[in-house]
């Protein structure tokens, strides 16, 4: 069964923090062997600004130096990555699905079955692209993707997969003032309802907190900033979802910079 390592809020091209994850891909690599036994989870906020002339190529290498490796890599998009985090723009969000989900038309929830564990990815920047949208760090999914949701965890393909991790980049717990995902509430109802989630993972926030048996839902990890902006918490936590979650660890993969 395939472990699972989550990152989140890399915010590459800020600093040094492009330096930072190249090191901690490095200690991916050189750590975590065969790597076809794990899936890479990144919860958003690859970029720090996506405005930036270039802001994905960088991302773009170190993620694919993770696959070449034979990793699995699963992203899911922040406010970040479509915009300066407070100010979004629908042009780089089929920009951000090509280079770095690597799937120009994907449609979310985005699944990924991966060796018998189901990965449904959300966009919680999906209703969050109007100009009326565009001066707070809110998430929203909207009615239609969280209907999409309920109906691919009742798939028959998904429900007989032997896991199922929701992952998306804004935190649906403990809310900030202009941070909060604002359909969290219908989120939460949805979740509930089908009753088959294993795992939801999220970022965001900053803080790294663990919400385990919220809503029902064994493992609710934030990963924090896996880069430590500005001396925020991260964590790379690993996940071995046939273990009880008081095992799941951090990785450490910061090495020295």
């Amino acid at each position: 069964m395939k472990k699972i390592i989550h990152l989140s809020d890399l915010h590459m091209g800020y600093g040094d923090l492009g330096d930072r994850f190249g090191c901690i891909a490095n200690n991916i690599i050189f750590a975590k062997q065969p790597a076809e036994q794990y899936v890479i989870v990144i919860t958003g906020d690859i970029v720090d600004n996506a405005f930036a002339g270039s802001g994905y190529d960088e991302p773009e290498a170190h993620i694919e130096r993770l696959r070449t490796a034979g990793y699995t890599v699963l992203v899911a998009p922040g406010n970040h990555d479509y915009g300066t985090g407070n100010l979004a723009n629908k042009k780089y969000v089929r920009l951000f699905w090509q280079k770095l989900v690597k799937k120009p038309n994907v449609r979310y929830p985005n699944v990924d079955i991966v060796e018998n564990i189901a990965f449904v990815g959300l966009d919680s920047m999906a209703k969050e692209l109007h100009w009326y949208d565009a001066l707070f760090a809110n998430g929203e999914l909207g009615e239609r993707q969280i209907r999409r949701l309920g109906d691919i965890l009742n798939r028959k393909s998904v429900k007989q997969c032997d896991y199922r991790v929701v992952y998306l980049h804004h935190h649906p717990f403990d809310p900030l003032p202009f941070h909060e995902l604002k359909d969290s509430k219908e989120l939460g109802q949805m979740l509930r309802k089908c009753g088959n989630v294993d795992a939801i993972l999220y970022g965001h926030n900053h803080a790294g907190k663990k919400r385990n048996g919220t809503w029902g839902i064994a493992r609710c990890y934030d990963a924090g900033t896996a880069t430590r902006k500005d001396g925020s918490a991260g964590y790379h936590r690993v996940i071995d979802l046939t273990r009880d979650a008081r095992l799941d660890y951090d990785g450490d993969f910061h090495g020295s910079y």
